[in-house]
């Protein structure tokens, strides 16, 4: 049964992956660091968990979805955006799987304040 799941393409590890990482990054707007969490967790060899988001991710752009992000978060903000919005912006990219760099520059220039630089959760965190 196995071998013939396999035969007709069920059972292929590097498509799953690489269909998941493109729909997660295109249509949820998820980071690299995410999307490689979460097909860990549902067992897919690195290899092609790495493949998959190379592939997926040379025809997105992260600081994109990151800004994409922003605007919908920041869009219903009424007044100035202050550090606790800033921050609450900030923890809910890094647990979309964005790196910090990446949502520290699209901050800084999105709401034209300083962004403090915050560490990143350690892994599994967040």
């Amino acid at each position: 049964m196995i071998a013939r799941l396999r035969e007709q393409g069920y059972l292929d590890d590097a498509k799953f992956a690489l269909d998941y990482a493109r729909q997660h990054a295109q249509s949820r707007a998820q980071g690299r660091v995410r999307i490689a969490r979460e097909l860990r967790a549902r067992g897919v060899p690195d290899q092609h968990i790495e493949a998959a988001l190379d592939a997926a991710f040379t025809d997105t752009d992260e600081a994109a979805l990151v800004r994409k992000r922003l605007r919908r978060q920041f869009g219903r903000v009424k007044g100035p955006v202050d550090q606790r919005k800033i921050a609450s912006a900030y923890r809910s990219l890094l647990r979309a799987g964005f790196s910090a760099d990446t949502i520290r520059a699209e901050l800084r220039a999105a709401t034209r304040a300083d962004v403090p630089d915050w560490q990143e959760p350690p892994e599994g965190e967040g």
